[in-house]
């Protein structure tokens, strides 16, 4: 209440002609403030929505109605994923003429395999030999991302390839509120060694990706997941779990593999598979990178994103009608 409050202030002062909100809870406390003010144009772009398939029914039709309540101010929705369009649609969110389906995207300048190389420093930096398959992941450590199904994945894969690695790239952020998989962690990096490594938060995504043989996200329930796409313009085979978003992404059998959810044995498979068989490896990653050239570069997604914006302002008076592009 005092967060909608204060928004309200800030709306009424700063008198807004559009208001765009994100994530879920701002999102809807955003859009509420929004409309009490009678800002002119509200976009709401939804990167995941909070309900999914696998949540107890009567919890999902809480949320449903959450978004239904906050769709009453809400002039254009964005989803990333074409299913959360259709989602959106069926469930009576937003009317479909308002609806549009956005995608996502990565700079394709920044993720760049021709540019970034090899890096055989870094790969060597953090303990990794020339002959080692890695197997990369990157994102919060906590249990809904799959950490756990992962390591056990792994333990099974390293005890039939030595050549195996697994490297973890994040960490837990303070306000996470996720389960955590410290005890995991510590259990399985005790038993592995040297073939587990774990860098904690980096910037250096680019970089790490290059050192990287495959890339794997088993999470329980994605938007548009943003590591996938960063993977695949690196030109790396992706494991992930067949979920909204993930499996948009990944072409299963042609840019890499897609798994049932929460089955560690099946995880361990695709990887296996992956490590044991470096062509196939190869060619996945390479069909990998041209999908995401096609689809997920960024300068497309905003462009569209701005042209629809543009568009629905002109109906409300808030820019000139113009011909050609903008």
């Amino acid at each position: 209440v005092r967060t909608l409050w204060l928004l309200v202030k800030l709306f009424r002062r700063s008198k807004f002609d559009v208001i765009h909100v994100h994530t879920p809870v701002a999102a809807l406390i955003g859009r509420l403030a929004a409309k009490l003010v009678g800002i002119p144009l509200v976009v709401y772009t939804a990167h995941g929505f909070y309900f999914h398939d696998d949540m107890p029914r009567r919890k999902r039709a809480i949320f449903v109605w959450l978004e239904k309540i906050a769709g009453w101010g809400t002039d254009l929705l964005f989803t990333q994923s074409a299913e959360d369009a259709e989602t959106a649609k069926s469930e009576g969110i937003a009317p479909a003429s308002r609806v549009f389906a956005i995608g996502n995207g990565v700079d394709v300048n920044k993720f760049a395999p021709a540019t970034i190389g090899g890096n055989r420093e870094l790969r060597q930096g953090l303990g990794l030999s020339d002959d080692a398959y890695v197997i990369g992941f990157i994102g919060r450590m906590v249990r809904e991302k799959g950490v756990v199904e992962l390591l056990e994945a792994f333990s099974l894969v390293a005890a039939n390839n030595p050549r195996a690695r697994l490297l973890l790239v994040g960490g837990r952020l303070e306000s996470d509120h996720a389960e955590g998989v410290n005890a995991e962690l510590e259990r399985v990096s005790s038993q592995l060694g040297d073939r587990l490594v774990m860098t904690g938060y980096r910037k250096d995504i680019p970089q790490l990706l290059s050192v990287m043989d495959a890339y794997c996200l088993p999470s329980w329930r994605e938007g548009m997941p943003r590591s996938i796409i960063e993977a695949m313009m690196m030109g790396l085979p992706v494991v992930a779990t067949n979920i909204r978003g993930s499996k948009e992404e990944v072409v299963d059998g042609e840019t890499g593999l897609l798994v049932p959810l929460r089955n560690a044995p099946a995880l361990a498979e695709a990887l296996a598979s992956l490590a044991a068989d470096q062509a196939v490896s190869v060619k996945m990653g390479a069909a990998g990178r041209e999908r995401a050239l096609e689809l997920y570069d960024e300068q497309k997604v905003v462009a569209f994103q701005l042209q629809k914006i543009a568009s629905f302002a002109r109906t409300k008076n808030l820019l000139p009608i113009m011909g050609g592009e903008d």
